[in-house]
Order: C-alpha cells, then structure tokens, then sequence
C-alpha cells in the first residue's frame, strides 16, 4: 500500500467530509418553474460531496414532481429526490458521496433534471460541477515486466514498454511521470514508459539488467514495478585462441607431447559466451611443408603432439611454425587462428672440426704482444655452434689463443729470427658440455726478417762556410752514419733531402762528403745561410733511414743603405708619445756588422729605432702646431752610412657635434596625405669641416607613418594616415656627423592629423527584421533604425531615407524620418499580394561630397494557411551501405509549407515494404529487412506530403536510394604453381629477381575489393612489388638452402578489412656458381720401380662440386707438366702407369698440377699438386710413426706402474732400431723401449681429466731422423659417494610459518666430475611437518603449527649411481610472535623491477620515514583500490625499526600518510618520474597471514643477533682452514636484503632462476629469509 498518497488523500477525504457535514444548507434553492423548461447552473463542489445539493419551492399543493435524468441515465445513481405529494418543496440530495472520476466521462459535471409531472411535462434541468481532487495513486498494469532482447538489436528501438494508469479525471492529478533506478547508458526511459535502446548490446559484457520502475503523479503519489531485460546472445562471434602465438619446445629425436608451451596451454573459447559452441582443432599449415607430417593436434583438446622424431642437424630452419585453426561445429566458416612455433632444441651428438688439417702461417719477427697471427675455425653441427675452449699446446709455446679463436703473440721477446726461424705447436679445441670432445690441429710458424735497425748519424748537426775565394768541388764537410742492420740492411746511402733548390752543394752517396759543386753569387749585405738536412738511408727492403742538418753560412760585403730616400706617414693629433708611425726598410749585414739608425732634424719631437720604427717622442696639436713635419734620418755600421727623408702629416680629430635651428617643431597633414609627400624640414649644422661636418638625419617614433631624407633631413610621410586611429604623432629627428667618434644632436617634431570625409556611415544592423500582421494600420511606427559615422563635426552628422522598395509600389509603402530613423507604415499590406518586403536605407554624413551608407530593413507580413506543402527537392538521392542495421535512419526528407505553423501538422503517404517515413521525415531502414547490394542495388520511392489530416493539400517526391558496397568478402588467390622456380643468384634490392606475378581477385568494389599482398612475416629475401610481382631481394643461394616456404596474405583495402593467407613454395634453380674443391691440396704416391707394370693405379683424384647435374659433372686433366709414364683418366681421375719403367734407373719425382673442370657454363675449374716418386729401393726415407695420434684411457687413482697405451713408429729399414721418449708430462708418465706407456703416479679426474703428451721416435742412422706423435690420455671417472659440508645445520621459524616456507638450504658436493648437479636430496624418513626440494635441497615447512622447541630432520643427497651422503638439520620452532607490526603499501612498478632496486627502496622508505627498514616481501597484484591498480600494481610488506626496537604499523601508516610528499619524492628517485604509491589497509597476498609470518621471522631474528655473529665467524674460520672445500653451513644473515624475496607471479623459468640465485646464496653460507 501506498502509505504517502494515504498521508496525502487523508485530509482531503477528512475536508471532503468536514464539507459535508458542515454544509447542512443545499447547495441552492430555487422556485421551480411548470410552465416551461428551464436549464440552471447549481454550483461547483469539491468530489466527496454528500447532503443536500438544491430545494425547489414553489411546487403547486397536490402538483407532482419527479427526479429524471438529463443526458446521462447513470447520473441519478448519486441523487434522490425527497418530496411527498401535497408539499409545496422537494429536496434534491446525495444518495452517495460525488466522485468527479466516475464523471469523467461528462467533464466531472453531474446532470439531473425534476420535472413536473403535469399535462405539459416542463424540466428543470440542472447541472452541478464537481471539482477533482487527488485521491489516486497511479497503478501500474503487471508489477513486473520481462523482455528478452537480442544482443543484435537496432539502437532506438524500444525494448520494453510499462503502463501505468492514474484513476483522477484531470491531467493536474492523473498525469504520470516515469523515472528508473539505476540509470544506465545503455537505455532511456521516455515520458510514453518506453525503454528505448541506446547503445548496442553486448551479452559478454551484461546478461542481464534490472530496473525498478517507479510512476508518479503531480502530487507524488507514486506506484513502482520491476523491469528485467534479459540479453540474449547472438552467434555473431568468430572464436578466439587466448593467445595469438604459442611457442612449444621439445628436443630433437623425441616425439610426443611437448613438455613446455609458453605462455599457456593451447586454448580457444567461443567468442559468443552465452552459446559456446563446441570447437574443432586442426593443423592448417605446416612451414617448412615437409614437416606436416611430423605433427599432429587432438581435434578436441586442442594438444599438438610431434609424431615423427626431428634432426636439428637436418632441418633447414630452426623454428618450425605449425598453424592451427579452431572452428565452431555448427559452422565451420566460423574459425580463429593461432601459431605454434616449435623450438628444437639441440643434443650435443657431433664433434667440432677445425675448418683446415693443418695451418702454416708466416710473422714478422719482433711483432707486439697481441699481435695477430690467424683466426682457425672451428666447425660443429650442433646449436651454437662450437661452444668449448682452445689452448696451445704445449704453453712454452710464445703464442696464446683467444676463446674466439684468434692466434695472438704471448711472448714478443722471443721472436727473433736471427734466434729462432721456426715454431711450431698444436691447437686443442674441446667442447664445455659432456661428453668434452675434442680434436687438436698442427700449426707452424715462420718469423721473416725485419729491417729493425736504422742509420746513426755521429752528430745531429755539422757546420760549413763558404768565402768569397769559393771554387768548384772544394770540400765543405763531411757527415757520418752507422746501421748495425747487415747485408742490404745495414748499406747506407747519403743523400741531400732538403735545402739544395738552387744546387749549389753536392753529397757523395757514398762517404758523406759534402762538396761545392757551384760558386755562390755573394751578395752586398746580405748573409746567405744555407741549411742543408742531409739523410741517411740504408738498403732494406723497407728501408729506414735518420736525418742531420748541416748549415752552411756564404757572408757578402757589408754596405748599410736605406731602400727608399722619402718615407711618408701619417698621425692623429694629441696621440700619447710613442706612437709607431712607419717603419722604414733598409739593407745591411746585420749579423756581422749591426748598424745604427739616428734621427738629425726635428730630434725633440721624432725617434727611430735600430729596426727602423720611427715614432713619435712628444704630442704633436694639429690646431697649435704645423699640420705637417720633414725630418732627416741616417744608417751607418761604422765604416758606411746613408741618409733618407722622413714626411710626416698630423690629421684633425672630431670635436665638435650637429645644433638644429629649433628643438622643437610642430606641423600638420592631412590624414588623406599620399606616400611620399613631404611634410617638413628639421636642419641642423656642424662647424667641423670635411666628413667630420657631413650630416645624416634619422627619425625615431612615429610607428612607422614617416620617414626622414638621411641627408636633406625632409620628413615625408611614409604610410597611410588615419586620424581616427590616431590624430597626432610625437617624433625624435637626429643628426649625426661622420667623424669618429660620431656627434650627434636630436629635435622634437609634433605633426598633427587632420580630418577628412573618409568614413561611411554604418548601421548598427546589416539588417533589421520585424514581422507585420496585415491588418496593422497605417501610420503604425514598426522598428527604428541607427547608424554611426566617427569623423568629426558635418563629415560624422547622419541623415536617414529609403532608398529601394522590394516589391516596388506606385506610392512608398513605408515612410522614414530622416533624422530620427523611425520606420512608419503608409498603406495597408495584402498577405496574398506580398509577403515579404525589402527595404534598403541609406544614411548620409554631411561631408562634401557626401558619403552614404546602406542597410536592409526586412518587413515579413503574416498569413492565413493557404499554401501547399513544398520538398526541398523533387528528387532525392541518397547512398546507403549495404550491412546497414535494421532501423536506422538514412536521411530527412524537408518539406517546407509557406503557411504559419508550416509542416508541422503533416504527414507522408509511400507504398515500400523496405523502408519506413515517420511524420517528421525521417526515412529508415525497416527493423525487420537487411540490405544486400549483389541481390538490389537500388530503390525508387514515390513520396507525398500532406500538411493536414482535412482537407490537406500534397506535394510529391521521388527518393532514390543506392546500396553501397560493405567489405563481405576476402580477396582470393589465384592458381599458384608449385614451386615456384627462381634462380639462385646473388639479389638486391637495387637489383631484384621478379619471380611469379600474383593478382588476388576480390568480389567486392571500390577500396573494398582493391587487394595488397605482403608476406605475413618480413623475410629478408623476400618481398611483394606494389603491382603482385613476388621479387628476390637477397642473395639466393642453392648450396646453403634449397627451398623457401613462404606465406602470403592478401589484404583488401575495405572497413573491416578482410584477408586470405596461402602458402607458395620456392625452389632455386642451379647456377653455376661453385668450383670443384678438391678433396686434398696435394696428391702424393710412390712406387718401387720393381713393382712397377703399365696400367698400375697410383693414386686417385677426388673432387666434388656442390652444384647440380652438369653444372657438378667434374672433368680431370693435367693443365701444368707432363709426363709419359703417367695416364689420367678424365672422369674417374685415377692416375696408372703407362709402362713398367724399364728405362728409370734412378730415384725420380713427378710434379704435375691436376685440374678439375666441371660442365657449367661457363665451365669452373680447380687445380691440385700431384707428386709420384718413382723409387728404386725402399719407399721410407726416414723413421715413422703407424698413426700420427693415438687416444688411451686409465681410470682415476689406479696405482702407479700401470699400463696406459702403446705406441709404434718403423724406422723403414730393418737394420736401423728405434728409440721412444716423452717430451711433456715425463712425471706423470713414462714410456719403454717397447713403445708402451706407463704411469709414474695415481691421477685425479677432479684435478685434470685429458693429458696430451707428444711421444718421440729416433732411429739409428747417421744422421738420425725423429718423429713426433701425439698421445692423448683420458683420466676415467670413478664414483665416488657425495659429501656434505657440515654434519649439522641449523635454522629457526616461527610456529605459524605458512606451508612452502623456505628453512634453510643444505648443499652437498660429488667429487666425481659433473655429477654434482645430479644430486637428489630426499628425507630419510616421512614427515609430516617439513618436506624438501629434490633438485635445490631447500628445506621447506609443510606445517609446524603443532611443533615447538627444538625438532631434528634428517636428510639424505644421492648421486645417479646410488651412493649418498646424510646430515641433520636442527629446527628451533618457536611462537608467540605478532603480526601487527606489518605494513604493506603499494607502488605503481613492475613486481621485477621493484625485486631488483629492493636495497634502494628500504634507503629510500628509511631516509623518508627516519626508521631502519627492513623489506620482507615483494609480489604482484591485479586487483585492489588503490590508485596504483591504474596499470601494474605492486605489492611491498616491511617492518620499521627505530633504535632496534619495531615500530608498531599504526605508528608507520600514519607517518607514510602525513610524510606522503616526502615518501612520493624519495621514491621518484629510485624509480623515477611518474610513481605513486598507496598504504594498503586491509594488505592482499599470497597467503593472508604471510606478511606476518615474514614479520615474526624477522622479529626473531633480531632477537638472535649475538647467535649469529657467532655462527657467522665459525662459519668464517673454518672457510679459511679448509680452502678446498666449499663452505655450505648456513648462517643467519638478517642484513642479506638483495636475497630470498618472493614474487608471487613469477612463471616457470623465473622461479627457477631465483631458486638458482637462493641455491648460489646458500654456497656461500647464507640462510633463506624467512
């Protein structure tokens, strides 16, 4: 029940009734009338009413009166009538309480009539009006509505309509208002109680919404319903993969299931979640192809499993790309798509090589330390590559090489070639993974000689003279050098480098000896030296060579003269003394006889020193003294002298500036003054004369309007005027001299602007509108109009007219007052004969001449409705696309109608089942049809407007809509070829190979079906041109890859755009491009004459070329020697005798130079050294080992005396015998006469695992010959059981420590070599309370809630072979700990960024807090208020310490909010620009209780510091007595705050990182934080 419209009715019915009881007295009386019929207005009452509503008197005595209806038969159920025959008055009143709602229907009036009931029956009608009050609440139909609505309907539509009705007769109380809660942008609410859609639906993101409706009255009387709108999902969702690429791992030659995907299990969803569709998997593409059948996906699960086992080493990629598609089971169109690249990764199955046999390089003796030698190469076919380390072997060797493998110089004092010519060692490269291979290689090295000597000189400099009794080839000096370089290097030749241009001198090569090979022409006063830089060069073949200076001094006659008899010059007046005026020239020998210059006239005022610089010796005044000076000067040496004349001019300085005639000047221009036109002139003057008095005027001020004449100084004007922007300008001219320094003077110049008729009036309107009735009457004023003009006096005052009448009349229509601008109405208007007049008006200033202005006055003369509706168009063409929803809009059709009120009344009238007009003439798509271009492409529609429902008067339109193109359908390939064929050749950009034109065709138009083809992933080899053509760009070659998959995407250009993928196949055509390599640089056979027979096969080439079919058929011939005894066979290269060698008698050889050639065009060839030797008596020339390596193992710590291997080398003769010895490793090892190797000592695999020892053979003869070979000897692990390092451990947690707590870590080691990481750690019996990690050997807590004091665990670490080691770990449990000193704020930082800058952050948190902090826990969160949620969001619990004692977290949280500023900054400087942070009331994590866990655990280890001190320096001590062994006993270290923190959103491989971290920390001995 509606408890306030109870409260708001009640004291209406309680008035109402007060009313009725109140109002005893009828509402009227009258006389009643029997002689006619009369129809009266009793009154007007409040609904409710009861009692007595009118008396009649008058009634004839025994006359009869009746109640009868009037109107409305159902009125009398509210009146009686009380009269009783024979009275003279009857009373008409209530038979109930009046309601004007049940009246409604009659307007709330009550209608009755009393009649007299005579011959003539005469009414009295009567009519009683009741007044509505509001009694009713509105009610609505059904309390609830429910509607279910698809995702896919059209916005603007209505989704639900509610209806509440009010049960009150007027609009005042029953007029209904709607309203809803919540509100939403997804819906409105229309005063109708429609619910209309506003936003398109989406059932993944709502199912659902519920409202409540509430509909209330004017009063507030209310009624409420709820209203449910149920989504329902549409299919119009492809699925989707949770992830677009899925990366898979599995090692080669495995098959199965992959044991890691990244970064999820492969996964796809239905996109429409209220349907789910069943989905289908399945492989759509493989890349490469050829391993399609190499995989397999579980049609159901989605798990891709690889069928067929895969060889790294064969595959000629290292990722493979399996496509996978899922598809809906109902419609298998609806499809998503994910990649999976598989990663094969490696198993260490092949050996390295080295890329030659062996290596012979050459070095320049004395090279740098780190100088070059040669890079080998190392070759394995495994991943990576080589991955292992190279050494020389053996170390004495002065070379060392890099673990890239470049050969360096080690030791350059020893590379002497004069001491050593020749090095030879070997390089060992062995592996760093099991099972360590390795293979050696023979290097030699040969030092070529240096020139490292250059020439001597005795003496760095040598001195020579030249007289004047000077002859030819007399000698001058003699130079000496020595080289102690020999031969050609140590020869010296002499030779003059520099300082012989004129050839005066000459140098014997040979002794030094320095001649005059021309007389000098010696000249007067002149010294001539000449320096001579005489070099030493000696004969190398980069010769080096040193350099003396040898000078040679010629003196001439002495004989001082000036060069000039008349000098001028030049100076300011009052200059200080001392001033340089010229420098005079002069000749004399100055280095052996100095001259002496003097001045002889004007001495007091002139000086001259012995170089020559006269200057001056007083001020010299230009105005009081001559203007110019002549003074003699003289040169003497004592023997000769000469005298010259000096002229010197003193010049004017400025002393005197610019005066104007006036200092101020005032003058006046019109303000129409044309460019250029010359107002006045300001001059000035100066005394000075020459430059010194020239003037130059300049103006300042005046915003640019003038200029001054730089010389005349006349003013002009410069630009336009405007005395009303501006009437007079204030400006500064200045003269300046052009003396130095300047002078300069300035005057003031006022001009005055004057007025001109330049301005139209203007009015304050463009244009004035009114609107006139017809009827108005003449003489009616109807609008004024003003206008302004700014210039002054006559030229500003305005006069008003009407220029122009539109429609013009015989007689003006209206009339204006010319000076007061009021528009006056002369003659009637006719609505039917104008409708609109314009006016233009014109005022004019008084200016002479005239100017006038114009205006528009527009009248609008209002009608009755006469006119029929008008289109803005006849037709209208309109473009719709073709996936345009049901409902909407297209365009608005404008229908204009002259009469008042125009279209608003109208409506339209079209016969079309596809589209909809509604009243204002909006043209839409049905809500029921779609649209599709390729079935019709356009609509006509015949389209009538009528302005009114009665005789309404129609216009027609003709509407033509065209469908437009929307993108529906995906470009198509074309047939392809497969493969493609291309070629190998060496592509570029600039110079590609165009493969195959590729045009996709698309179904759709303009943009929607333009294609563009690309490769779905850039490939560097690869591209697509803009016109389809599939083009190299990058070397192509056949040898190193084959066959190219590539995948294709033809995209269109349409909204949204679609694509289609395919796969082509490339395969390059053989070039021939590869010579034949054959298999061995030389060819080398020998036969004993005596076995000798024709056609005896000696030797057999073999070549291989990588091309194919011809271009590989391999041809062989000897290009350089010949010889008769040999025959060649060209196809199988076998190299015979051609006779028995009868005629040979001697030992011969045999060079010739073999070529491959194979049948390319143009054929490539290749040569080889063939060498036979015909031998008369035994091949073996020397002593020779069988093998030139041999391999031997012995297992570890067998006894000393023990056989490892034996050797054999042939001296190649019978009555020779050989000899054995070690060259390295002798006391390790030694070896017998027999060739067996025996060991001297037990040997240690942990120490060293491989020796190489290099074994020498030395035969008898005279002399003897040796051979070298190389042994290598494996040392053979043999198990033995794992160690710890400490028997006890030690560790404490707290009695609440969650369940994967870490304790502590025990590390154990195997000796056995590595093996160590192999080791399992285990409990030697269950526990319920602690467990451990198998591989890491943490000791975790599994629940210690029961457990107190001290707890004993044992555990064990065993080794693959089943031997193990055991140690116990004593567990202190203790309780009693707090969790209300943990505080947790949050930071707007990745989880692993923050992990890595923890030691900063406690400074940072510490220095803005003044508290020690100590970090217990860092981990990652997505949920949460705080504002630090806005991207990533991260969590961070710490305690506080203050003086050793922990701060309580109500204490820190208030100061991290009041220090919010400080903390903020501090944190900015460790992670920079951008930070926020929040303090976490109610702190998320892991584990609700961990925190605290963390907290308490910190707590107790503060309070066992001292314990820890004293277990850490145990631990210390004992490091340092046993070196050998690592120390793995753990310490307690509560400062450790970079280690053992805990992100909660870590994946598999980080995990595993931090446990390798925490495993590293608990080498070292160091605890886990707990």
């Amino acid at each position: 029940m509606d408890t306030v419209g109870l409260i708001r009715t009640g004291p209406l019915l309680i008035f109402s009734i007060c009313v009725g009881v109140i109002t005893g007295s009828p509402l009227a009386t009258s006389v009643i009338n029997c002689a006619g019929d009369t129809d009266t207005l009793v009154g007007t009452v409040d609904e409710g009413y009861t009692g007595d509503v009118e008396v009649f008197t008058g009634i004839t005595a025994g006359s009869n009166v009746k109640l009868v209806p009037k109107i409305f038969d159902n009125h009398l159920e509210f009146l009686e009538l009380s009269f009783t025959l024979g009275e003279t008055s009857a009373t008409v009143r209530t038979k109930k309480p009046l309601d004007a709602d049940l009246l409604a229907t009659s307007d709330s009036t009550l209608y009755y009539s009393v009649m007299c009931d005579g011959p003539v029956k005469y009414n009295n009608s009567r009519t009683v009006k009741i007044t509505d009050i509001n009694d009713h609440s509105p009610v609505f139909e059904h309390k609830t509505y429910t509607n279910d609505v698809s995702e896919i309907e059209v916005v603007d539509s209505m989704v639900v309509q509610v209806t509440a009705t009010d049960g009150d007769s007027t609009t005042a109380n029953n007029l209904v208002t709607y309203s809803y809660a919540p509100t939403s942008e997804d819906f409105s609410l229309l005063s109708s109680g429609a619910f209309i859609l506003k936003r398109r639906l989406n059932y993944n993101l709502v199912q659902n919404y519920n409202f409540l409706v509430t509909a209330r009255d004017s009063w507030g009387l209310n009624d409420t319903a709820t209203v449910t709108i149920n989504v329902v999902d549409f299919d119009n969702l492809n699925p989707f993969f949770l992830y677009n690429v899925y990366q898979a791992f599995i090692k080669e030659n495995e098959v199965g299931h992959f044991l890691t995907i990244e970064p999820a299990a492969i996964k796809a969803e239905d996109g429409d979640k209220g349907i789910m569709i069943a989905l289908t998997y399945s492989i759509s593409a493989v890349s490469p192809d050829k391993y399609r059948s190499n995989f397999n996906i579980d049609s159901s699960s989605g798990v891709v499993s690889v069928t067929a086992a895969l060889d790294r080493e064969e595959m000629d990629v290292s990722v493979i790309d399996v496509s996978i598609k899922a598809a809906q089971t109902d419609d298998i169109l609806k499809t998503a798509a994910a990649l999976v690249t598989v990663s094969v990764e490696d198993v260490n199955d092949n050996l390295p090589e080295f890329d030659k046999p062996s290596y012979s390089v050459t070095l320049l003796e004395n090279s740098p330390v780190d100088a070059v030698l040669f890079k080998p190469v190392v070759i394995d076919l495994d991943e990576g590559g080589f991955v292992g380390t190279l050494r020389i072997v053996p170390d004495s060797a002065p070379f060392s090489v890099g673990a890239d493998g470049t050969v360096r110089v080690k030791n350059s004092t020893v590379l002497d070639r004069e001491t050593t010519e020749l090095f030879t060692f070997q390089i060992e490269a062995r592996e760093a993974n099991p099972p360590h291979n390795n293979v050696t290689v023979q290097v030699s090295v040969t030092l070529l000689d240096e020139n490292d000597n250059s020439p001597v000189f005795t003496s760095n400099t040598y001195e020579g003279k030249v007289y004047a009794n000077q002859t030819e080839g007399m000698s001058l000096v003699q130079v000496k050098a020595e080289d102690l370089d020999a031969d050609k290097n140590g020869q010296i030749k002499y030779s003059i480098e520099f300082g012989n241009d004129d050839g005066y001198f000459s140098i014997d090569e040979n002794s030094g000896n320095i001649a005059l090979a021309k007389t000098i022409p010696l000249e007067e006063n002149v010294l001539l030296e000449f320096p001579l830089f005489i070099t030493a060069r000696d004969g190398g073949t980069i010769s080096r060579s040193s350099s003396a200076k040898v000078n040679i001094r010629a003196p001439g006659d002495s004989k001082p003269q000036f060069l000039q008899k008349l000098y001028r010059g030049t100076v300011e007046e009052e200059q200080e003394p001392g001033v340089v005026i010229l420098t005079v020239n002069f000749l004399a020998l100055s280095a052996e006889r100095p001259p002496t210059l003097t001045v002889d006239t004007e001495t007091d005022k002139f000086t001259i020193s012995n170089s020559g610089e006269f200057s001056t010796k007083v001020k010299l005044d230009y105005d009081e003294a001559p203007h110019n000076y002549t003074v003699t000067i003289s040169i003497s040496d004592g023997s000769h002298s000469d005298s010259a004349v000096v002229v010197v001019q003193v010049t004017d300085v400025n002393d005197n500036g610019p005066v104007f005639t006036s200092s101020s000047v005032t003058k006046s221009v019109p303000e129409d003054a044309e460019l250029g036109s010359n107002v006045t002139v300001v001059p000035a003057t100066d005394k000075d004369s020459s430059f010194n008095k020239e003037i130059r005027y300049s103006l300042r001020g005046g915003e640019g309007r003038f200029s001054v004449d730089a010389v005349s100084g006349m003013v002009s004007v410069a630009a336009s005027l405007d005395r009303e922007t501006k009437a007079e300008y204030e400006l500064l001219v200045v003269a300046e001299d052009q003396g130095r320094p300047v002078r300069s003077a300035s005057a003031s110049l006022l001009i005055e602007v004057t007025d001109i008729n330049d301005h139209i009036p203007k009015f304050s309107q463009s244009e004035y509108q009114a609107e006139v009735l017809e009827t108005e009457t003449a003489g009616s004023i109807l609008l004024s109009v003003s206008a302004s003009d700014p210039d002054e006096e006559a030229n500003g005052r305005v006069t008003y007219s009407v220029f122009q009448q539109s429609p013009s009349s015989d007689t003006p229509v209206f009339a204006l007052d010319s000076s007061s601008g009021t528009l006056r109405l002369l003659q009637p208007l006719d609505y039917s004969r104008v409708k609109e007049y314009r006016l233009v008006v014109q005022a004019s200033d008084g200016g002479t001449p005239s100017l006038v202005g114009n205006g528009s006055v527009v009248l609008k003369v209002k009608d009755v409705n006469n006119n029929p509706p008008e289109f803005s168009k006849e037709r209208y063409d309109v473009t719709v696309s073709e996936n345009l929803a049901g409902g909407s809009s297209i365009l608005s059709l404008e229908v204009t109608d002259k009469d008042e009120g125009g279209f608003s009344d109208g409506y339209f009238i079209y016969n079309n089942d596809t589209f909809d007009i509604n009243n204002q003439g909006v043209v839409s798509l049905r809500k029921d049809v779609t649209l599709d271009r390729e079935t019709k492409d356009s609509y006509m529609l015949q389209v009538v407007a009528v302005d009114q429902l009665v005789d309404g008067l129609r216009a027609t339109a003709q509407l033509n809509i065209s469908v437009l193109d929307y993108n529906d359908n995906a470009p198509q390939f074309p047939i392809i070829p497969d493969p493609l064929l291309v070629p190998e050749g060496d592509y570029s950009e600039k110079n590609p190979a165009e493969i195959l034109m590729i045009v996709p065709t698309d179904a759709d138009l303009g943009p929607n079906g333009e294609v563009t083809l690309s490769l779905a992933s850039p490939h560097p080899l690869f591209r697509f041109r803009e016109d389809g053509m599939l083009l190299a760009v990058g070397p192509l070659d056949r040898e190193s890859k084959e066959t190219y998959e590539l995948v294709v995407k033809a995209s269109d250009n349409g909204s949204p755009q679609r694509e289609n993928i395919t796969t082509i196949r490339v395969s390059l055509v053989d070039v021939n491009d590869n010579r034949p390599e054959f298999s061995s640089s030389s060819f080398v056979s020998s036969v004993l004459l005596k076995d000798a027979e024709e056609g005896k096969l000696l030797l057999t080439l073999s070549a291989s070329d990588r091309d194919q079919g011809n271009n590989s058929l391999i041809r062989y011939s000897f290009s350089e020697g010949s010889s008769p005894y040999l025959a060649l066979n060209s196809e199988t290269g076998a190299v015979t005798l051609t006779s028995d060698l009868a005629d040979v008698t001697e030992d011969t050889t045999l060079v010739l130079t073999a070529m491959a050639t194979d049948q390319g065009r143009p054929p490539l060839n290749s040569t080889a050294d063939v060498v036979v030797n015909l031998r008369v008596a035994s091949l073996t020339e020397g002593v020779a080992f069988l093998g030139s390596s041999y391999n031997f193992s012995l297992p570890e710590n067998q006894p000393a005396g023990g056989e490892v291997g034996r050797v054999s080398a042939a001296s190649g003769s019978p009555i020779y015998d050989v000899i054995y010895s070690l060259k390295t490793h002798s006391d390790l090892f030694s070896i017998n006469a027999s060739g067996a190797i025996l060991s001297r000592t037990q040997l240690d695999r942990e120490e060293q695992d491989w020796y190489i020892l290099d074994v020498e053979a030395v035969d008898t003869r005279s002399p003897p010959t040796s051979a070298i070979a190389m042994v290598r000897v494996e040392v053979e692990d043999v198990n033995e059981a794992p160690q710890f390092s400490s028997e006890v451990y030690k560790a404490s947690v707290f009695s609440i420590a969650p369940y994967k707590t870490p304790v502590v870590y025990v590390k154990a080691s195997d000796p056995d070599l590595g093996e160590g990481s192999q080791l399992v750690y285990s409990l030697t019996a269950d526990s319920q309370f602690f467990a451990v990690d198998p591989s890491s050997g943490l000791l975790f807590v599994v629940s210690a809630q029961s457990l107190s004091g001290l707890n004993t665990v044992e555990l064990k670490a065993s080794d693959p072979r089943g031997l193990s080691a055991t140690t116990r770990v004593e567990v202190e449990v203790r309780g009693g700990a707090s969790s209300g000193d943990v505080v947790v704020i949050s930071i707007n930082q990745p989880a692993n960024i923050v992990e890595k800058k923890v030691p900063e952050l406690e400074k940072s948190l510490g220095a803005a807090l003044g508290f020690t902090v100590n970090i217990l826990e860092v981990w990652s969160s997505n949920g949460g208020s705080s504002r630090a949620s806005a991207s990533v969001r991260t969590l961070i619990s710490f305690i506080s310490e203050d003086g050793g004692k922990v701060v309580p977290s109500e204490d820190v949280t208030q100061k991290l909010q009041s220090q919010a500023a400080a903390v903020t900054a501090e944190l900015v400087k460790v992670f920079g620009e951008g930070l926020l942070f929040d303090v976490e009331i109610e702190p998320e994590g892991p584990a609700s209780s961990q925190p605290a866990l963390i907290a308490l655990g910190v707590l107790l280890a503060l309070s066992m510091l001292g314990l820890i001190v004293a277990v850490a320096f145990i631990i210390r001590f004992k490091r340092s007595q046993k070196h050998e062994q690592d120390s793995d006993k753990e310490s307690f270290d509560i400062g450790r705050n970079a280690e053992g923190y805990t992100n909660k959103s870590l994946n598999g491989a980080e995990a595993s990182e931090q446990t390798r971290e925490q495993e590293n920390a608990a080498e070292d001995g160091d605890s886990v934080r707990v």
